[in-house]
C-alpha cells in the first residue's frame, strides 16, 4: 500500500437522485475509501460532517440536493488492485442475480467489506470482477465469522426498496446456530442492545436497557447433552444480535471468541469446530419489481453439518 495522503481542504458534495435514501455513514463509506470507519463515525459523532449546515446522526438519511460538509480527513493511498484469480471463488457462491439483485452464499472469514486491517471483502471482490459493480451496495451485512445468505443491490432504486422492507419489518431472516447446553422448548427474547467500540477498533455489544429494541426467537432442531441446533429468526438486525441474546439467556454460540465460554468453545474445537457456528440460511421478501415472494436458501456448510453429526453421534440427542 502506498504511503497515506491528507485531503486539507474542506468538501462540499451535493446529493443526487442515486444517493437519495442513503444514510450518511454509508455514503461516507462510499466517498472515503481507507479511512477505517472508526474514524468516519468518530467525525460523525463530533460534528465535523455536516449536513445543510447541521449535525447528524450516522443513522441519518439523505434527501437528493442535500448539501454535505466533509472535513479534511487522512485517506489511504490507492492498494494494488486485486488479482482476478484470487476472488473468483465469489462466481461459485452465487445463490440468485437478474437485474436488480445479486444474493451470495458468503463463505465464513471474508468480510462484506474492506477496511480496519482487512484487504478486502465481499464488495470489492465483485468490483475487482464487474466494472458494473461500482454501483452495487449491500442490502444488509454479516459478520465476518457467519456465512450464508447475502443480499446486494444493483441499482439504487431496490437498495431503497429492501430498506423500507426492512424498517417495516417485511423480510423474513432465519439462521441456524450451535448453542450451548440443552434448549427443550422454543424461547422468545426481547433485549435492548448498545453498541461500543473497543480502543482496537472492534464492535462490543451489550444487553442495555437504554439501547435499541431487538427480538430474537431461538427454535430448537435438535437437542443434545451439550449443545442445541436451533433455527434463529431475528425481528430486527442489530449488530452481533443472536451472539449477545444467545449468551444473555445462557446459551452461547459454539465458537463465540467474543461472547462465549472457552470450556465449551474447546469442546467444540474437539469436535472439528474451527469457526463461529452461525449460518445465515434463509432470506424471504417480496421481489422490488413485481412484488413476487423470493426464498433464497443456502445449505449448512458441510464442516458444520460434519460437527453436528460428530455430536449426533457420541451424544443423546433429540430432534424436533
Amino acid at each position: 500500500m502506498k504511503s497515506t495522503a491528507e485531503n486539507h481542504q474542506v468538501r462540499y458534495l451535493e446529493i443526487g437522485a442515486e444517493q437519495h435514501g442513503q444514510r450518511i455513514d454509508n455514503f461516507l463509506i462510499t466517498k472515503l475509501k481507507g479511512v477505517p470507519k472508526s474514524r468516519i463515525y468518530r467525525i460523525i459523532r463530533k460534528g465535523e460532517v455536516r449536513v445543510n449546515k447541521k449535525r447528524v446522526k450516522q443513522t441519518s438519511r439523505l434527501q437528493q440536493g442535500d448539501l454535505v460538509r466533509i472535513p479534511p480527513i487522512r485517506t489511504a493511498g490507492k492498494c494494488a488492485p486485486l488479482a482476478r484469480s484470487s476472488v473468483k471463488w465469489i462466481e461459485d457462491a452465487i445463490l440468485y442475480e437478474d437485474n436488480l439483485l445479486l444474493v451470495l452464499d458468503k463463505p465464513s472469514g471474508i468480510a462484506v467489506h474492506g477496511g480496519s486491517g482487512i484487504s478486502y471483502g465481499v464488495i470489492e471482490a465483485l468490483r475487482a470482477l464487474r466494472s458494473e459493480a461500482v454501483n452495487y451496495e449491500l442490502v444488509h451485512r454479516l459478520d465476518r465469522a457467519t456465512s450464508g445468505v447475502l443480499l446486494i443491490a444493483k441499482k439504487r432504486s431496490a437498495l431503497r426498496f429492501m430498506h423500507d422492507l426492512i424498517r417495516d419489518h417485511g423480510m423474513e431472516k432465519r439462521y441456524l446456530a450451535l448453542m450451548a447446553g440443552k434448549m427443550r422448548k422454543s424461547k422468545v427474547v426481547l433485549a435492548p442492545l448498545s453498541k461500543s467500540m473497543l480502543r482496537s477498533g472492534e464492535r462490543m455489544v451489550r444487553v442495555d436497557p437504554e439501547g435499541k429494541s431487538a427480538e430474537s426467537r431461538f427454535i430448537p432442531r435438535l437437542s443434545c447433552e451439550s449443545s442445541t441446533l436451533v433455527e434463529v429468526e431475528i425481528v430486527t438486525g442489530r449488530t452481533h444480535q443472536i451472539r449477545v441474546h444467545g449468551a444473555h439467556i445462557g446459551h452461547p454460540l459454539a465458537g463465540d471468541e467474543r461472547y462465549g465460554l472457552q470450556e465449551y468453545n474447546q469442546q467444540m474445537s474437539d469436535m472439528g469446530l474451527g469457526r463461529l457456528f452461525l449460518h445465515a440460511r434463509e432470506l424471504v421478501f417480496p421481489h422490488p419489481a413485481d412484488g413476487t415472494t423470493m426464498r433464497i436458501e443456502a445449505p449448512l456448510p458441510q464442516r458444520l453439518a460434519e460437527v453436528v453429526a460428530r455430536i449426533e453421534k457420541s451424544e443423546s440427542c433429540r430432534h424436533f
